[in-house]
């Protein structure tokens, strides 16, 4: 069974894009110090989807679970509960205190936001960097001091992606984004440009060894996380940036002339088109038919390499490539990172685990051990990668990528904007369609 944080982003965006964005902007709107912000992704491992089976301190049907008599209590789900507690114990040992690693199996930042404001939470949270806005914006976390030198040997996306408003509120764990994935047997070569992935996907399809040239996953109802590598790559871009790079929510760039650019590739890629975007490729099957030996290419993440490796599939992995003479190729990147609980019972010591164990090579390694996502130290990235190849070619597509906006205005934007792009796969008029979709999340914006 994949768990959260095996299938991260996949599962984690998605869930930023709908049902946990859909929360957001009505909490906002109704002023609730509950915030609920979009979930990570990926990073970002998918911090609001179904965990693995029950955990020692896991709590039914996504309760939190009671904090217990433990002095430092951390919150996190999947299989990094299991690598965290030995270095929680440690931490334990050497500061005279007990460390408990509580499982919350679905719902983590929502229990977490809600157990905090009554005082009952955690000491510290694991969850994606795109929760930032709203925790900031709801009191649910404190500020987390990154000295020079751990920034020095950080991923820059990744501390990029923990910053708001001029402050670092996390401490970077791992990072993750979308990459691509090919079937060697059909598809040698990694591709220079996604005009040379179609055409090596449709010389797959023209000699009958593939059904489909690519897999991109849109679904009916869109999904703007998958789509972001070639929305970013013709120029679409969500919020434009001020001057010292934090995000400018008044210049809404979907509806301008990049995102129109980037509707008129979606189309001719779309149904009328080369077919190569489906609506019918969707998260319930893009893997499957992947590793079924039907397409020759699938833009997916690294959290989709097991049940690659399980299929057989001889794999190659690889950047998303971008448009012939246009701009690269940026996929969201996402930051699982570790978090001071602003009510928490210890902040001295949760404040010092942060700083100190949640950094170290030893606590991700532990991580990255148990999912497999890339770490966010560049120095054991490159370690890693003396035995796991694929760990570097994730992590590189990571560091190029653009962090996940953690803004809470995102609950505006996912799902017009995945709608749109869907709609437009599906044969809908590619200016008027986009164009549209800038009025709707400017309307939401106000």
């Amino acid at each position: 069974m994949r768990t959260a944080l095996t299938k991260p982003l996949a599962r984690k965006a998605r869930l930023s894009l709908t049902t946990a964005a859909a929360v957001s902007l009505m909490l906002l709107a109704s002023g609730c110090s509950g915030g609920q912000a979009p979930a990570g992704g990926a990073s970002g491992a998918a911090s609001e989807s179904a965990a693995a089976a029950p955990q020692t301190g896991e709590a039914a049907s996504g309760e939190a679970p009671a904090r217990g008599d433990a002095d430092l209590v951390i919150w996190a789900n999947g299989p990094v509960v299991q690598a965290l507690q030995p270095i929680a114990d440690k931490f334990g040992e050497e500061n005279g205190i007990t460390v408990e690693v509580q499982t919350v199996a679905t719902e983590l930042q929502t229990n977490f936001v809600t157990a905090n404001a009554s005082g009952n939470g955690p000491d510290i949270v694991m969850g994606a960097h795109d929760w930032i806005g709203n925790l900031v914006q709801n009191g649910a976390i404190d500020p987390v001091q990154i000295t020079a030198e751990q920034k020095a040997d950080l991923l820059p996306v990744a501390t990029d992606a923990v910053t708001y408003n001029g402050q670092t509120y996390g401490m970077p764990a791992s990072v993750e984004s979308l990459v691509l994935i090919r079937n060697k047997a059909l598809a040698p070569e990694a591709p220079a440009s996604f005009e040379d992935l179609l055409a090596a996907g449709n010389a797959a399809v023209a000699a009958g060894t593939a059904e489909r040239a690519l897999n991109l996953q849109v679904g009916p109802k869109g999904d703007a996380y998958f789509m972001q590598p070639l929305y970013s790559s013709a120029g679409g871009y969500l919020f434009g940036k001020k001057a010292d790079g934090s995000f400018d929510t008044a210049d809404l760039g979907v509806g301008k002339e990049g995102s129109i650019a980037a509707a008129g590739k979606i189309a001719e890629l779309g149904e009328k088109g080369s077919k190569a975007l489906s609506t019918s490729v969707s998260a319930d099957n893009s893997i499957a038919l992947f590793n079924q030996g039907k397409t020759a290419f699938m833009v997916n993440g690294p959290w989709a390499l097991g049940d690659v490796k399980k299929a057989g599939i001889d794999y190659g992995l690889s950047a998303v490539p971008g448009f012939a003479g246009m701009e690269p190729a940026q996929p969201f990147t996402g930051v699982q990172s570790f978090y001071v609980a602003s009510k928490g019972k210890n902040k001295s010591f949760a404040e010092t685990f942060v700083q100190t164990a949640a950094s170290q090579k030893e606590t991700q390694r532990a991580l990255y051990e148990a999912v497999r996502i890339p770490p966010a130290i560049a120095s054991l990235v490159e370690e890693v990668a003396q035995t796991d190849p694929d760990t570097k070619i994730a992590a590189d597509a990571a560091a190029a990528g653009i962090p996940m906006p953690s803004l809470p205005q995102m609950a505006a934007v996912w799902a017009p904007l995945g709608q749109a792009e869907a709609a437009i796969a599906g044969g809908a008029d590619p200016a008027a369609t986009m164009e549209q979709a800038g009025q709707t999340i400017a309307g939401a914006l106000k």
